[in-house]
């Protein structure tokens, strides 16, 4: 048995989770829960990455504490969100707070797409276009062309833990200047939007030692000295498929939480015109695969609505608020989850209404009327999505595998089974977690295999709850 920390950042939340993975176990105990607040300055909207980074030495001094009987934590992976980044100057110091991915610097975003040529673009990265990815920021960036060195979220925490720069390589597919099928940098995109070649660091790949943990980090956190950090699928993304418990390749999957990925695992790249329309993306996976999918703009539009109705009044009761959703009749209006006014932080539930009121679609007069309508909306994207998955694929595909924080939510669960005409395997909620310790698991000796050989362990072990689509 190895004992193992995953460190696990999410857009609106994070967690330390302690892991203990054997041939035939794989225990996973979460020790601290943090909120992931964004704080708006004057200049725009930024990440508090310094309290995040407090909290993620909290973390791993609670997961220090919570181990006994001789055991010894082994090693540390982190994952995170994707696309942002910290810019640091010649002696490695921060330049700043990281911009947060819902400011509005990138509102033109689009226009520098065209410009740089759409179809070039995605020939070379295979990438949706959404306004805020790393090249779209970078080329905003005032301070991009005299920063010494930029590093990815997950990267630069891994650097403060261990003093090792480096980029963890599914992280770096989702930037927009990695070429999809060398995966290597493409330096020619670079050199078009006048930055260095070397702003990120070399790239390096889940399942590398990334190094011992500095002699501060021992001394704030209590760990032994033996610990390292070891690079998984930083990207959230990538560690949850790595943590979807699938059978065979014939499975979409839908990581849901904050932000939906819905898409299938594939062994290369699809670079057609067709998928370039769709608005797919083909980012890089854990053992070379690709995460072929779309962005849905997912759980965001609940809790915002939340938050939304806690401000002008008493706190709102979300099981409360599924419950009565549940009654409400099917047939009711949605829509688009993925319109970009729905991206900024604000009053969800007024931009829902000014949304179904241009469409000449009813307006929800309730809360509960008005949850249904998102889950509804949110369950009727991911079917078109999974559909146009394996159609731009030729991927065919029998089991939809919904999992993150999204699978705790029976209703949507069930209006997606629905919605999909497919069974939908709920589970497990911490899936990214899960991906994160397998792959430090595989690395340090305590499972073999491939992913199918992970996935294998994880049905063993994880309770899955199964949907069937009402037509069955």
């Amino acid at each position: 048995m190895t004992t193992l920390a995953a460190v696990d950042l999410g857009a609106s939340s994070g967690r330390v989770m302690l892991a203990r993975v054997g041939a035939e176990r794989l225990d996973l105990t979460e020790v601290h829960r943090f909120g992931n607040v964004p704080v708006r300055l004057p200049d725009g909207l930024h990440w508090d990455v310094l309290r995040l980074y407090r909290d993620v030495l909290d973390g791993l001094g609670q997961a220090a504490r919570a181990i006994t009987g001789g055991e010894v934590l082994s090693s540390v992976g982190i994952d995170s969100w994707a696309v942002d980044y910290g810019l640091l100057d010649g002696s490695g110091a921060l330049l700043g707070n990281p911009y947060h991915y819902r400011d509005g610097r990138t509102s033109g975003a689009a226009e520098l797409h065209a410009e740089l040529g759409e179809r070039e673009l995605y020939a070379v990265t295979g990438l949706q276009f959404l306004p805020f990815n790393t090249i779209y920021q970078l080329a905003v960036d005032p301070a991009a062309g005299t920063a010494a060195q930029a590093l990815l979220m997950p990267d630069l925490l891994t650097s403060w833990l261990t003093g090792v720069r480096g980029t963890e390589v599914t992280n770096a597919s989702t930037t927009g200047l990695l070429d999809v099928r060398s995966g290597a940098w493409a330096a020619t995109l670079f050199d078009t939007l006048g930055l260095r070649r070397d702003l990120f660091p070399p790239l390096r790949r889940p399942g590398d030692v990334v190094g011992p943990l500095l002699p501060e980090v021992l001394d704030d956190t209590g760990l032994d000295p033996s610990a390292v950090v070891t690079a998984v699928g930083s990207h959230d993304t990538a560690s949850a498929v790595v943590g979807v418990p699938a059978a065979d390749e014939r499975f979409a999957y839908i990581s849901c939480g904050t932000w939906s990925l819905v898409g299938v695992e594939l062994d290369a790249p699809v670079l057609t015109e067709a998928g370039r329309a769709a608005n797919f993306t083909n980012e890089g996976g854990v053992d070379g695969t690709i995460r072929y999918l779309r962005n849905v703009m997912g759980l965001w539009l609940l809790s915002e609505s939340i938050a939304t109705w806690n401000r002008a009044g008493p706190p709102a009761d979300l099981p409360a608020l599924l419950a009565a959703a549940a009654d409400v009749p099917a047939g009711g209006p949605v829509f688009d989850p993925d319109d970009p006014v729905f991206l900024p932080p604000g009053d969800q539930p007024a931009r829902i209404a000014d949304v179904l009121r241009a469409g000449g679609s009813r307006v929800p007069r309730t809360r509960p009327e008005l949850v249904r309508c998102i889950l509804d909306s949110l369950a009727a994207a991911y079917a078109r999505t999974v559909r146009q998955a394996a159609e731009l694929s030729g991927r065919a595909v029998d089991v939809v595998h919904l999992v993150g924080g999204g699978a705790r939510n029976e209703l949507l669960c069930r209006l997606t089974a629905d919605a999909c005409g497919l069974p939908v395997l709920a589970g497990p909620v911490e899936a990214t977690a899960l991906g994160n310790v397998l792959v430090q698991a595989r690395a340090h000796g305590a499972v073999d295999g491939d992913r199918w050989a992970l996935r294998r362990l994880l049905r063993s072990t994880q309770a899955v709850h199964r949907y069937e689509p009402a037509s069955v």
